[in-house]
């Protein structure tokens, strides 16, 4: 009971110290003709939204790919997408085709912070906590001092709260996936993986790990070792 308040304290610490960063201005504020990465953020809800698919890509006349391209993988774009249904609703000039380039104000500014903390709040926060959690062969208090230190990193909640990025969505993947084939659930380990490559291609880094851990895996079974189900 009393490493579950704890919990709850460390991850209440971590929300002040993101939000907090958060409410202070983000790299290219008010600086044209880009306006740093949060407008890349807000210009990839705005093509995912206006364009069909086949479009997202490729350069056209409602498409430049020198301002702002979308360069990462697919499933960035499609939360792009799902954000652009939000902003649709609340406010259309967030994501007009075209207009909306360079678009600031303090609403847009709240519903950009929130859309980072969110995504930090369903996949990365959860990962880290039950990551902590299944920590073997260490006090509770270890466990704890662990979850502090990896949910107060200043790296990570710099670049997305402070230069405006995503990187806690891939990372949480990715982490979902070392825990997916630490409990022995291969399938749900590799498919959390494969998400967090399909999201941002940056976790190819941590590509050869997964590589080597599921290949040794396999020889260790060999060829007619049963597979896990899930």
């Amino acid at each position: 009971m009393e490493k579950w308040y704890l919990m709850t304290v460390v991850v209440l610490i971590g929300l002040t110290v993101r939000w907090t960063v958060s409410l202070n201005s983000y790299s290219g504020a008010g600086k044209p003709p880009m306006f740093g990465d949060y407008e890349a953020q807000r210009h990839w809800q705005e093509i995912t939204f206006n364009l069909p698919v086949k479009q997202w890509y490729f350069n056209s006349s409602d498409n430049n790919l020198q301002y702002w391209g979308l360069d990462y993988p697919p499933l960035t774009a499609y939360h792009s997408l799902l954000c652009a249904y939000v902003a649709k609703f609340i406010n259309p000039d967030w994501i007009a085709l075209h207009t909306s380039r360079g678009y600031e104000s303090q609403a847009h500014k709240l519903f950009m912070r929130t859309t980072v903390l969110i995504a930090d709040l369903l996949i990365y926060i959860p990962a880290v906590v039950l990551y902590c959690c299944c920590l073997k062969e260490i006090s509770t208090k270890k466990k704890i001092a662990n979850a502090l230190c990896i949910l107060l990193y200043p790296g990570l909640i710099l670049i997305d709260y402070g230069h405006f990025q995503y990187n806690s969505v891939s990372l949480g993947f990715a982490l979902w996936g070392v825990l997916g084939i630490s409990c022995d659930c291969d399938l749900l380990g590799s498919l959390a993986f494969c998400l967090a490559i399909n999201y941002k291609q940056m976790e190819l880094y941590h590509a050869l790990p997964f590589f080597c851990f599921l290949l040794g895996k396999c020889f260790k079974k060999g060829l007619k070792g049963k597979g896990n189900g899930i």
